[in-house]
């Protein structure tokens, strides 16, 4: 079986998931090819599937002035890159 890179790769359109991560995992990409909105790229860890369920269900807690930094970051990056 041959693993593609998107198997490895967690996914999301969603900006405050997306920050939410970035605050723990490094942001491998950002995939602005649809010019309505861009697709947030991370490395799939076991790690990663906890934060995100721990998201999901409301118990992730972060720094309130963290995470806006981090959510100013990310805006930054989507439009800088080229």
């Amino acid at each position: 079986m041959t693993i593609t890179k998107s198997m490895e790769l967690f996914s999301t359109h969603d900006m405050a998931l997306a920050s939410a991560i970035s605050l723990f995992f490094f942001l491998d990409s950002i995939d602005k090819s649809n010019p309505s909105k861009v697709l947030f790229r991370f490395k799939k860890t076991p790690k990663l599937n906890k934060l995100i369920d721990d998201y999901w269900q409301g118990k992730l807690r972060v720094d309130p002035q963290s995470y806006f930094n981090q959510i100013k970051i990310l805006k930054t990056r989507i439009y800088a890159e080229s």
